[in-house]
């Protein structure tokens, strides 16, 4: 917020200024803004945990109050992996029933006259590799009144330098996708993983904050935290009392130090693969909070970072078909696009599937007869001629070996992700983890010919020739669906990136 505040001054004050004066007046500003850093900022959310049956009394962030009841869980598992992939919450909202599902790329939902989510349920705890939420109860819940804004405008910006799920991700509650690690956890992911280029894409400060680690270093002094330094990660405090951790970093800005303020915006260095990545090139995005438990724990980012993005892009359509799903060959499995938004209401919802047929509808039903990663296409559009791509991951297993023969993974990204022109080159980045065997086969759907190349050279999660690096130039101005996929040992795992090319300014 008092990064927006500083551009708007500033922007005021060039209309009033000479040039001889701007420097100065620059200085002045940038000093105020700092002096500013360490405002306390109450944050808009109301958090609870609650058991099942408990009645209480809310007071929200305006004075009202909201009486919440926790009615019923109903809990959801895949047969695979035997892992929570959904949670139905029932709660009673000043007298009104409303059933809400748990985190994954859910934003709240407006019920008597309060904006309500649950980011967490107990069910995740029971099988999780780590306590990230430091969750006691039945459920965890957060309200704001109807609205509100989530976060308070301005106060926090879209933390990489790329369009709305340009790449994979795994957002909070959903399972890590390569299934449950040897003792038989399951790593239900906390915090946003933002799929990306490596080495491309800028890391930007999401908030306002003070460096309170860079490279392993922690500030002197600190007070209790939820600090867990390493060589690759970047923590900023801010002006909440908030912690949020930057992980995976290719490199960090070498000017950042602890005890350094930075604002909203501001680079911290480039997107990589470091530390326990996993081998696929990610911002690992997580803020932290003091819980109803009294303990640290992860406070759910989504609707926050999309209410950022609404800011700061104004788009017309997100479309959104995430979580993925993990099934079984000949079980039948829905595809959704629900969490998708438009600004001007949804208009129509049409699947191309990998089978060769198409469907419309918010949500789908498939079959799939053979084994593999698959990526099913959805266009979101409005009633306006805008619209939005995003794709549906699934993996499916062979019954007989349960899961335990593994599904090669596929992670593709690209760069740049917004404003590409006709002729423009773009990077394409692909890597088949942990595979040797085969190549992976670019097709640009543009009537160029399909290019293979060889990624994995060195397993080495940290291998700088991990992913296969190319370019390509599209000629002329379109939407193109850009297909990348690799087959090993009669399994084929398929990735799309929906890449916009706008007329040249040539």
């Amino acid at each position: 917020m008092v990064s927006l505040i500083v551009y708007w001054i500033t922007f005021t004050a060039m209309k009033n200024i000479n040039v001889f004066c701007l420097s100065i007046f620059l200085s002045l500003i940038t000093g105020w803004a700092f002096s500013q850093h360490d405002a306390p900022l109450r944050p808009l959310l109301r958090t609870v945990d609650m058991n099942m049956g408990e009645i209480l009394q809310v007071e929200l962030h305006d004075g009202s109050t909201a009486e919440v009841e926790l009615v019923e869980v109903e809990t959801s598992f895949d047969t695979v992996f035997d892992a929570v992939r959904e949670v139905k919450v029932t709660v009673k909202v000043n007298g009104r029933e409303q059933v809400i599902l748990s985190g994954n790329y859910h934003l709240p939902v407006t019920v008597g006259a309060v904006q309500i989510d649950c980011p967490v349920t107990q069910d995740y705890m029971k099988r999780a590799s780590a306590d990230w939420w430091a969750l006691e109860k039945d459920v965890r819940l957060r309200l704001w009144p109807a609205g509100s804004p989530l976060i308070w405008p301005g106060s926090l910006v879209y933390p990489v330098n790329q369009k709305w799920m340009a790449s994979f991700t795994q957002f909070s509650n959903e399972p890590v996708v390569g299934g449950p690690r040897n003792d038989g956890k399951i790593y239900y992911h906390a915090g946003l993983d933002f799929g990306g280029a490596e080495d491309m894409v800028e890391v930007f400060a999401a908030t306002d904050g003070l460096v309170v680690s860079v490279r392993g270093d922690v500030l002197d002094g600190e007070p209790d935290n939820p600090i867990k330094p390493r060589y690759d990660v970047v923590y900023l405090r801010d002006a909440r009392g908030w912690y949020y951790r930057y992980s995976h970093f290719d490199s960090i800005d070498p000017d950042l130090q602890v005890g350094q303020k930075v604002l909203a915006g501001q680079k911290l260095g480039m997107l990589g693969k470091e530390g326990g990545s996993g081998g696929w090139t990610h911002l690992h995005f997580e803020a932290h909070s003091k819980q109803p438990s009294g303990k640290w724990g992860t406070e759910e980012g989504y609707a926050f970072l999309w209410q950022a993005y609404l800011r700061q892009f104004d788009p017309k359509v997100l479309a959104v078909a995430r979580p993925h799903k993990v099934i079984h060959v000949g079980e039948e499995t829905i595809l959704s696009a629900a969490n998708s938004w438009t600004k001007n209401g949804v208009k129509r919802y049409d699947w191309t599937l990998s089978d060769g047929t198409s469907k419309t509808g918010k949500v789908i039903e498939r079959v799939y007869d053979q084994p593999g990663t698959y990526s099913e296409i959805v266009k979101v559009s409005d009633g306006e001629g805008n619209y939005d791509y995003d794709f549906a991951v699934v993996k499916v297993f062979e019954k007989a070996n349960n899961g335990e023969e593994g599904i090669p993974d596929i992670h593709a990204t690209y760069y740049p992700t917004k404003d590409i022109k006709a002729g423009d080159k773009v990077f394409f980045q692909v890597r088949t983890r942990w595979e040797t065997e085969g190549y992976d086969v670019w097709d640009f759907e543009d009537g160029s010919e399909t290019v293979r190349v060889k990624s994995n050279i060195e397993t080495d999660n940290h291998s700088k020739v991990g992913y296969a690096v190319m370019s390509h130039r599209f000629d002329k101005p379109g939407d193109y669906l850009v297909k990348v996929n690799r087959t090993v040992k009669g399994i084929t795992s398929t990735a799309h990136l929906y890449v916009n090319v706008e007329p040249s300014d040539k």
